[in-house]
């Protein structure tokens, strides 16, 4: 199949919790810088663009190399999906003559990801003749609970008969780093998850994004501990 694979990074002006949240300063750049770069750098990445509403950021992702899409304020409000955001993002760029063969979805508020992470997930979603794929973590022996009706229950095993560690099943938690998917999947299903899903394993540090202005610190500290300390956050 002919086609680019193409990454694209939505990031709308509005946040309620950190305010610009998508280009606060995260260990001296603008956090949509990260993912800008990270995709850019990765050999199996054709193309970048970033969908926003928002004028500043698509400033600030043009500086970075990004080539840029002016989403509509109704696909751009809170209650807005992914799915939205980038359905009409791989309508724009098909108007630009661009065949698309594979979406790269990254999300801006997860910066702790490395290039090779991308290219090893395109590798492996080629190779498997996947339609879908998402970025997880092992958690390993992690004991789920729910509140129910005032009462609080297990979920992923039976409180009773706790296993022990190393007959716990292994367990994956969606990371929502990124996900690949075929555009015609998306369009078919309105979720990037569906056909033939596969998944693409990431250290655990990296599973972390930020929500909360908490958020911000502890993912500072783990990019400088495990990346930029030893300039590896592109290879």
């Amino acid at each position: 199949m002919t086609g680019k694979n193409i990454a694209i990074i939505l990031a709308r002006g509005g946040s309620k919790t950190i305010p610009k949240k998508n280009i606060i300063d995260f260990c001296g750049k603008p956090l949509l810088a990260w993912s800008i770069e990270q995709a850019s750098s990765a050999k199996l990445i054709d193309q970048v663009w970033v969908s926003s509403d928002d004028n500043e950021i698509i400033t600030i992702a043009q500086k970075y190399g990004a080539q840029t899409i002016t989403r509509p304020k109704h696909l751009s409000t809170a209650r807005s999906t992914s799915v939205s955001g980038w359905l009409h993002a791989i309508d724009e760029i098909k108007k630009k003559h661009i065949e698309i063969k594979t979406v790269i979805g990254l999300q801006a508020t997860s910066p702790v990801r490395q290039s090779l992470d991308l290219d090893r997930s395109l590798q492996k979603f080629s190779n498997g003749k996947y339609d879908s794929m998402f970025s997880a973590s092992k958690i390993g022996d992690f004991f789920i609970w729910k509140k129910t009706n005032g009462s609080y229950i297990s979920i992923n095993y039976d409180y009773k008969h706790r296993p022990r560690r190393q007959e716990f099943e292994e367990q994956y938690v969606e990371n929502g780093s990124f996900y690949i998917f075929k555009p015609e999947i998306l369009k078919k299903y309105a979720n990037p998850i569906a056909g033939k899903i596969g998944i693409s394993l990431m250290e655990f540090w990296k599973a972390f994004e930020i929500d909360e202005p908490d958020d911000i610190v502890f993912l500072q500290a783990i990019m400088k501990t495990y990346l930029l300390k030893g300039k590896k956050w592109i290879t």
